[in-house]
């Protein structure tokens, strides 16, 4: 199964599309038990997410290989690596498992900082005593790429990709993982939801980008494809991506998903849906829209 089960809205209630809050404990454990049943292994989540971890850990997440992220060095932090052993252990202690399947940085230009060096030592050396598998970082776009590997290699990388994003790919960056041998997680399928969200129901804020949903709107149903298919069925068309990262609010939603990736997965988009406008494709920019 290439898909992993993100968790964000376990411990927050998260996503443009979301309307129901933060998801309860007891549709949390029918999520998770549906999924490991029809194949899903890795679950997503990080100490910035909330409850999340705390959730995980009520539910039971022993069977899953879990990757988990290290939020920003916080200031006046004076023993990098100790704090990097206690927040891991915290992590393993609030989900109830042993080991982390990766541990990725939140905020991986920390790395080009004056504790750069120090932070990732820390994170090696837990992977030397069996605490973690992988290592790595979680980046917004192939530009912190480019500024970070000159320096560091990494085992995992978890980076965006949608039919509007495709910054991974234009830059190269997604078959240079791959001969690198780095492991590639992506995230952002759906943009939060908003590349599912029929034409009347965007949030007024995005109609500055009206022509690109209009190519968007008239493909999707030139394909003969629902949004879903399309979005699902595009990200995992590409050998290179390991695993596609997908949230959802309950199991319904679950369920649609792994149909949905159910077909030909040989698409191709209209070089028009294509976008670098970061106050599109990157959500931490919504908010000033």
């Amino acid at each position: 199964m290439r898909l992993a089960l993100g968790t964000a809205q376990f411990g927050l209630p998260y996503g443009i599309a979301n309307q129901n809050g933060q998801i309860p404990r007891v549709e949390v454990k029918k999520i998770l038990e549906h999924a490991f049943a029809s194949g899903f292994n890795t679950l997503d989540t990080a100490i910035a997410y909330g409850q999340s971890e705390e959730c995980l850990g009520e539910v039971g997440v022993s069977d899953w290989s879990v990757v988990s992220k290290l939020p920003a060095i916080p200031d006046g932090c004076s023993d990098v690596r100790q704090w990097v052993v206690s927040s891991v252990q915290m992590s393993l202690h609030r989900m109830g498992i042993k080991r982390l399947y990766g541990l990725l940085l939140h905020r991986p230009q920390q790395l080009l900082s004056t504790q750069g060096e120090e932070l990732f030592r820390a994170m090696e050396i837990l992977k030397l005593d069996g605490i973690l598998e992988k290592t790595g970082v979680s980046v917004y776009g192939s530009k912190e790429l480019d500024s970070l590997t000159p320096y560091y290699r990494f085992d995992l990388v978890q980076a965006p990709f949608n039919v509007l994003d495709q910054g991974l790919l234009t830059s190269g960056w997604m078959k240079r993982m791959v001969d690198e041998g780095t492991e590639l997680h992506i995230r952002s399928l759906f943009l939060q939801g908003l590349l599912l969200m029929p034409a009347h129901a965007r949030p007024e804020r995005f109609l500055r980008w009206a022509n690109i949903w209009k190519v968007w709107d008239e493909w999707v149903i030139e394909s003969g494809l629902t949004p879903l298919q399309a979005c699902l069925r595009y990200a995992l068309h590409f050998i290179e991506v390991s695993k596609a990262i997908v949230g959802v609010d309950n199991v319904q939603q679950l369920m649609q998903i792994i149909e949905a990736v159910q077909g030909d997965l040989d698409i191709s988009i209209p070089s028009t849906l294509i976008s670098d406008d970061i106050n599109l494709i990157n959500p931490s920019r919504w908010n000033g829209l």
